[in-house]
């Protein structure tokens, strides 16, 4: 079996090594640089790379479109061109599926066809450096079949899919575009105005820059987003996201009112209200948004105090991604961030510092 590979980046390159290693599968990636092919490959992600879209669509069974939102279409549109293997399966990984989808039933596909698919899992970190076959565990993947399609066909790329340890679901473009926008798009333009809103305010006075941390920073990370990925999105799902704002904008009217009225019972209800709702949210499966693996933990400002947490870590066998100071002053116990890539490391670092007689919390 051969899989191509359309941009080995971070989504890409982690479906690849789902893929990689698994016996009679050969593993080929694209990229439009000599460099990011030749990493791929020195990564162990894939078994090949190339330059050439024909060199790695040719004799492929599967072909996964890895590459931004913005350039889906054109990818499509290329592989299409192509002479494809009879019984290919072309699907993508973007996050918006109406449009691609549309595009895909006005190409002739022969006896090849394409399925729509977004795995609803990602990172902070980016590239193929990043690439890592847990993305996917435990989230879910989503595909979005034309009615037309051979059942035969979505089975075949199900079985596959079951590699990434995903759960796999199917649904229209269209439902998939407005729940993955109200869930996903939708809170990462709230992160951005927000930020912007304060960045404004900061101008006139610096306190709120030194002030908007810990909490703040935490529930606007997602305002750090890749600027031109996001760009692309949002525009891809602009109608959807104009009626998402406009549903936004009669909740935030709806506090204004209460504020107004001085309605506290009102304002208490609401928080009630979501607090049940968020309550119910599943807590173990990974979604549209990112989840962090972070600790925190008061350190005294002593001599090699780092390098002793670091050093305990490391002796453990615990694979720490991150480590940040976010306030340490002379006779004041410092903040330390400690991020991980996973819960299962996290929950032994907390384990390993808390039998040091650190105080750790989440």
């Amino acid at each position: 079996m051969k899989i191509a590979v359309i941009g080995a980046g971070l989504i890409g390159g982690s479906l690849a090594l789902c893929f990689r290693g698994k016996p009679e599968i050969e593993l080929v990636g694209y990229s439009h640089r000599q460099d990011l092919a030749d990493l791929s490959v020195q990564l162990g992600v894939v078994d090949s790379a190339t330059l050439s879209l024909e060199e790695a669509a040719a004799d492929a069974d599967f072909i996964f479109l890895s590459t931004p939102v913005g350039l889906l279409e054109t990818y499509l549109e290329k592989i299409n061109a192509l002479p494809l293997k009879n019984g290919c399966i072309v699907t993508d990984v973007g996050s918006t599926k109406a449009s691609i989808a549309a595009r895909a039933r006005e190409l002739d596909w022969g006896k090849a066809c394409f399925i729509g698919g977004h795995p609803m899992a990602g990172s902070e970190r980016s590239g193929v450096q990043a690439a890592t076959s847990l993305l996917f565990e435990n989230a879910y993947y989503v595909l979005t079949p034309p009615p037309e399609t051979d059942p035969d066909a979505i089975d075949a790329l199900t079985r596959l899919l079951a590699l990434t340890r995903a759960k796999v679901i199917c649904m229209e473009p269209d439902q998939h575009d407005e729940i993955v926008g109200a869930i996903s798009h939708l809170p990462h333009i709230i992160a951005v105005a927000l930020v912007n809103q304060i960045s404004g305010y900061d101008e006139n006075n610096s306190l709120y820059r030194t002030l908007a941390a810990g909490g703040f920073r935490d529930i606007t990370r997602i305002a750090s987003s890749d600027p031109v990925v996001w760009r692309d999105i949002l525009l891809n799902n602009r109608f959807i996201l104009l009626k998402l704002l406009r549903d936004w904008n009669s909740q935030v009217e709806g506090f204004i009112g209460q504020l107004e009225r001085e309605d506290g019972e009102g304002i208490a209800r609401r928080f009630h209200d979501a607090g049940e709702f968020r309550s119910e949210l599943p807590e173990r499966r990974k979604g549209a948004i990112a989840r962090t693996y972070d600790l925190y933990l008061d350190v005294p400002d002593h001599p090699g105090i780092i390098g002793r947490i670091t050093t305990e870590l490391g002796s453990r066998g615990i694979n720490l991604s991150n480590l940040q100071i976010i306030e340490s002053r002379e006779d004041v116990p410092g903040l330390m961030r400690l991020s991980f890539r996973d819960g299962v490391h996290m929950e032994r670092a907390r384990e390993a510092l808390g039998s040091l007689e650190f105080t750790v919390y989440t």
